[in-house]
């Protein structure tokens, strides 16, 4: 018993440094990350217990561990949302947001595509290999390649399109080397309007979600 609170009391101390730091800028993200990796970890730290009197400190052993997996998440995708942002620094073709740890580039459409069409243009490879490039250095990450239209012309028109699109994307980042099995592909169609411009509507998002 002294055992495990000592190992217990370790790992909440290693915890308390991670965060006596302050928070910064970087921090946000690692302190979501925490709170999912504490919450999980409790889990298998009941385990740890087995449902006896050892319950409880197991269940914080578990927390703790969690912690610092969600501290490194975090950091993790720190690193990858700045490189991602300074890739496209010098480009007007997608912005970079981030929610909690996960992260989108959204392209507007005519960067990339001829109105109507789902043949990448030819200096689309450039703007998309700027995101490549970045992904092939975090590799602990899955992607979601999105399409989505305006509403002109039919719904089956547009969800055919915004699939081909997706697809269309999702090759020229696998050339760029991003491995294909990370990579799932979905088309929206029109069904998911973020502006009363058709312009605004017509994109492709990447979201990179960490593993």
């Amino acid at each position: 018993m002294k055992k495990t609170i000592a190992i217990m009391a370790s790992l909440v101390l290693a915890i308390s440094l991670f965060s006596c730091a302050g928070p910064t800028q970087k921090e946000r993200g690692a302190k979501t990350g925490a709170l999912i990796g504490g919450t999980s970890g409790a889990i298998p730290g009941q385990v740890i217990g087995g449902h006896t009197e050892s319950t409880l400190p197991g269940a914080s052993i578990g927390t703790a561990v969690g912690g610092i997996a969600g501290h490194q998440i975090g950091a993790y995708m720190d690193r990858q949302e700045q490189e991602l942002k300074a890739a496209m620094a010098a480009s007007e073709a997608a912005s970079i947001r981030r929610t909690h740890d996960v992260l989108t580039a959204t392209f507007r459409s005519e960067y990339l595509f001829d109105f109507g069409s789902s043949t990448l243009k030819p200096g689309a490879y450039t703007e998309i290999g700027r995101v490549a490039d970045v992904l092939n250095r975090y590799p602990q990450t899955t992607i979601r390649v999105e399409g989505h239209t305006d509403s002109k012309g039919s719904e089956a028109y547009n969800q055919t399109l915004s699939e081909k699109r997706s697809l269309a994307v999702q090759s020229a980042l696998t050339q760029r080397g991003v491995d294909p099995t990370r990579i799932q592909t979905v088309g929206f169609g029109e069904s998911q309007p973020i502006s009363s411009n058709d312009a605004m509507n017509r994109r492709v998002v990447i979201v990179i979600i960490p593993t």
